[in-house]
């Protein structure tokens, strides 16, 4: 009788307990799902703090800059979630070269980019618009004054072909000849970067630091060091760039990384994922669209951001030429400077 009542206990409370579980999780789901959502429709719109700013004069270019972005990501996406399966058909990406092998477009960069330029000129008919799959191997049409878009629909081609997850949307505005404001959409890190011009920089809504701390105090030889090696292929120019990664590893640093999309590299130098990229060292420069929408939020993130060649290192910030071959971006200047001098040998 009395093993009888302490099992007839036991099963209560074996109950109760799967009870309060299975309550526990339902409601852990709930909030799950909630959260989801909310932080969904938080990471992806605009920072209340730029639509409220009286100062911040680029809303509905922002606005619409965002919304572009996103959906040219989501375009992305079909190709990502079909490599490698059954479902994939490489064929669907029309793959047309432009100066090698190693340099060309997808049907996918050249739909985001019909996308995004139609999109804004319906919105602002008398702004220009620059874009690398517009350009192709072509001259690169001059900045001027007027309001001006530089679109890359797919920053990182090489890797959104292959799969890899390190590609981006970016758009980049300028205004009076500099850049202005900058979005650039990673859809499968599901990461948004906002940043405008004396506003700050933003990564999912939520403000990036600025130069203090860790990042103002960095050096080469903790650094997490950035390069990309482009298209540059000759002897001469393979031979410059690793001689440069000779040196840099010579000298000391916590690592180097080649991610694929000069983009991103700038966006998470931003961020402080990486301290300091440069590219410039020999045929493998960026070109305006590498740089226009990284360089604001860059910038706005405490960044310091300037050319690699000594000649012209006095320009930097928001005066940075976007036509230049070179460029080197860090966390503070310090660090910029010593990768300067040890990557050219100085």
């Amino acid at each position: 009788c009395c093993l009888h009542y302490y099992i007839m206990r036991f099963t209560v409370a074996a109950a109760a307990v799967a009870v309060t579980s299975i309550a526990a999780a339902s409601a852990f789901g709930a909030i799950k799902r909630s959260s989801s959502r909310s932080a969904k429709h938080q990471h992806f719109s605009v920072p209340n703090e730029l639509l409220k700013s009286t100062t911040c004069d680029c809303k509905d270019e922002l606005v619409l800059a965002v919304q572009l972005a996103l959906e040219a990501g989501k375009n992305m996406t079909k190709h990502y979630d079909s490599k490698g399966t059954a479902d994939e058909n490489m064929g669907d990406l029309q793959i047309n070269t432009k100066m090698n092998d190693a340099d060309f477009a997808t049907a996918i960069d050249v739909e985001n980019e019909n996308y995004i330029s139609n999109e804004i000129l319906k919105k602002f008919p008398g702004h220009v618009i620059i874009g690398e799959e517009s350009t192709g191997t072509g001259t690169i049409p001059p900045l001027t004054n007027e309001p001006t878009w530089i679109i890359d629909p797919i920053d990182g081609t090489t890797n959104f072909a292959s799969g890899l997850p390190l590609s981006c949307v970016s758009i980049g505005f300028c205004r009076d000849g500099k850049p202005y404001m900058g979005v650039v959409f990673a859809p499968m890190t599901n990461e948004l970067y906002i940043g405008v011009q004396g506003h700050g920089a933003y990564r999912n809504g939520i403000r990036l630091l600025g130069c203090s701390g860790e990042k103002a105090t960095k050096t080469l030889s903790h650094s997490v060091v950035n390069f990309e090696f482009g298209y540059a292929r000759d002897e001469e120019d393979v031979e410059k760039m690793a001689l440069a990664v000779k040196r840099l590893l010579q000298h000391g640093v916590r690592t180097t990384r080649t991610l694929g999309s000069g983009v991103l590299d700038l966006c998470y130098v931003a961020c402080g994922r990486m301290d300091v990229v440069y590219t410039g060292i020999a045929a493998e420069g960026w070109k305006p669209w590498d740089y226009c929408a990284g360089l604001v939020i860059a910038v706005e993130s405490g960044c310091t951001m300037s050319h690699l060649s000594p000649s012209e290192m006095d320009k930097s910030g928001y005066d940075f030429n976007l036509y230049s071959k070179n460029m080197i971006c860090g966390v503070n200047s310090k660090v910029v400077d010593e990768c300067r001098s040890c990557v050219l040998g100085l």
